[in-house]
């Protein structure tokens, strides 16, 4: 049994931050205008323990695009609703190896997505969330199941919003490939603008810490204690971030890291340690491969400093 402090978790998050807080590198997202002009040393540290104990550090209150994090949510919530299995048949859970965009993904994998946190299987889970047919419905259903996780709401961005609507030609591409395929199971333009617009709420890394913690929880949301989905679902959701969750760049982070995270192009980072806590970063300049460069390595760093890793064969006790 590993114990460690409260205080030993704030001073690794602080001095994580530090020694994170002036490394240059990366560029924030330049195809969707609003995010090319977010203030590109915005920096935020966020964690939160399943007691409800929480650390923020930096500008962990600004909201910013949640972009590709939301994949995490909205897989939640379709398999909350239709089980895990119906998203394995319908959907996937293996790793593209290809950028997040791809549409050739697609066709390497027999025709169907192969997970809800690429962009195709991502808008083909928009269009299973129900009810089919009613987009303000589905739109409510995917904003309350976010509530939920992060204990308070997001806000729609709505400049992001028109952004990305005037710019996602690649993701129209994808959305009417996929029903060529018959693979998305509700009006393709529908589901396109549900996750054009999931990608264009305004989250906190701190909003981000609480979700993480509550998929850590097993569920349980350390806030406000409300059970948000069943607990045989945290170990298939975690699954999913571990294995795509930084795009081709995943194994490489899983390896030096060993802590399941996924990345928005808007800079959020989340990760989740199952039964110990949740981390997310913020910070706007990307990696070539769309992963905020001073968010993993903060998320890095604080979980290399306490020594965590969800391969590390030891049970984790947290102590006052």
């Amino acid at each position: 049994m590993k114990t460690i402090t409260k205080q030993q978790i704030r001073q690794a998050a602080q001095e994580a931050y530090d020694e994170v807080k002036g490394l240059s590198g990366g560029a924030n997202a330049n195809y969707i205008p609003y995010l090319a002009n977010i203030d590109s040393n915005l920096f935020g540290l966020s964690v939160t323990l399943p007691d409800g104990y929480s650390i923020n550090i930096g500008d962990t209150d600004y909201r910013f695009g949640i972009e590709s994090v939301s994949k995490v949510p909205t897989a939640l919530l379709v398999m909350k609703q239709s089980g895990a299995q119906t998203v394995l048949n319908k959907i996937g859970a293996d790793a593209t190896g290809l950028p997040f965009n791809s549409i050739f993904a697609i066709l390497l994998e027999n025709d169907h997505p192969s997970t809800p946190l690429v962009n195709a299987g991502a808008i083909t889970a928009c269009s299973m969330v129900t009810p089919v047919g009613d987009s303000n419905a589905k739109w409510q259903a995917i904003v309350d199941n976010i509530t939920d996780l992060c204990g308070s709401a997001p806000q729609l961005i709505d400049e992001l919003y028109k952004s990305e609507s005037a710019t996602n030609f690649n993701n129209r591409s994808i959305a009417w490939l996929l029903k060529n395929y018959n693979r998305i199971y509700d009006d393709p333009t529908m589901s396109l603008d549900l996750y054009t617009r999931q990608c264009s709420l305004g989250i906190t890394s701190s909003q981000l810490a609480v979700m993480a913690a509550t998929i850590a929880n097993a569920g349980k949301n350390p806030v406000t204690g409300k059970q948000v989905f069943d607990a045989d679902l945290m170990p298939k959701i975690t699954s999913m971030i571990a294995t795509v969750g930084f795009y081709e760049h995943t194994g490489d982070w899983l390896f030096s890291s060993g802590i399941p995270a996924k990345s928005g192009v808007g800079g959020g980072v989340v990760g989740v340690l199952p039964g110990v806590m949740g981390v997310a970063a913020f910070a706007p300049p990307l990696d070539k491969a769309g992963n905020s460069v001073k968010g993993q390595a903060a998320v890095k760093a604080f979980v290399t400093k306490l020594g965590l890793g969800v391969f590390n064969g030891q049970n984790v006790e947290i102590v006052e």
